[in-house]
């Protein structure tokens, strides 16, 4: 059982990130406290496997502990680094906040300025897409026109590489992720779909109940002991 910090007061959005940590061959889980509009400054506190522990994290950021929301839980892993869309009290300033799971810093990530003028997300969440870091946002047009936009960052870590890809689509319920080759499993009228933004095909899965689906996560298989963290290698 993981007992991390008992919480004291009331809070605006807690979120978790489960990390591995490729240098030290070892897992940590990341977790960030966001108290909202004129409350305390953020807080994260990490987990480490190998011995056991939390500890608290110091927001190396200037200005990321006025965050004031985040709204996706779990944090994405991608690049050894744990990621998510970090909402400051101008929520048009809206940036991806990441944390290196190597050096423990946290880091900014800036999104275009202006990148949703003419458009309302009513679902978005980052995503790997196509091995790339990406932010996938479903909403409407000015006209009410339903709308999937693909921002994809070709060069990590720089703003000026974000591309974007839109198409219409009918209004969605859910939405989990990315499979490898770029399809989109969405939730819709129809039920669980796999969506192809490149040729807008639509395939319906064959799974009756879905409402177990929480969320869906990038794996890549491998052997670890998960009781001895530090004896893999023997």
């Amino acid at each position: 059982m993981l007992t991390a910090t008992p919480l004291t007061r009331r809070f605006a959005s807690l979120t978790h990130g489960l990390a591995y940590h490729s240098q030290n061959n070892d897992f940590k889980i990341l977790r960030l406290i966001c108290y909202g509009e004129n409350g305390p400054t953020a807080e994260a506190e990490i987990y480490t496997l190998s011995t056991d522990s939390w500890r608290k994290v110091v927001l190396s950021e200037p200005d990321i502990g006025s965050i004031e929301e985040m709204l996706q839980s779990p944090f994405l892993f991608f690049n050894g680094a744990l990621h998510n869309l970090a909402y400051p009290q101008d929520l048009h300033n809206c940036f991806i906040l990441s944390f290196d799971v190597n050096d423990e810093r946290f880091r900014k990530i800036m999104l275009l300025q202006n990148y949703y003028v003419g458009f309302t997300p009513s679902v978005e969440q980052l995503v790997v897409f196509k091995g790339l870091l990406a932010l996938t946002a479903f909403g409407t047009d000015l006209n009410d026109i339903g709308k999937c936009h693909i921002w994809v960052m070709r060069e990590y870590g720089v703003a000026e590489s974000w591309t974007k890809k839109a198409v219409s689509t009918d209004w969605i319920d859910n939405f989990y992720g990315c499979t490898d080759n770029g399809e989109l499993l969405i939730q819709n009228a129809t039920g669980l779909v796999l969506f192809d933004p490149e040729s807008l095909n639509e395939n319906v899965l064959a799974i009756d109940d879905f409402n177990w689906v929480d969320y869906t996560a990038n794996s890549m298989e491998s052997l670890v002991l998960v009781n001895d963290v530090s004896s893999v290698d023997k």
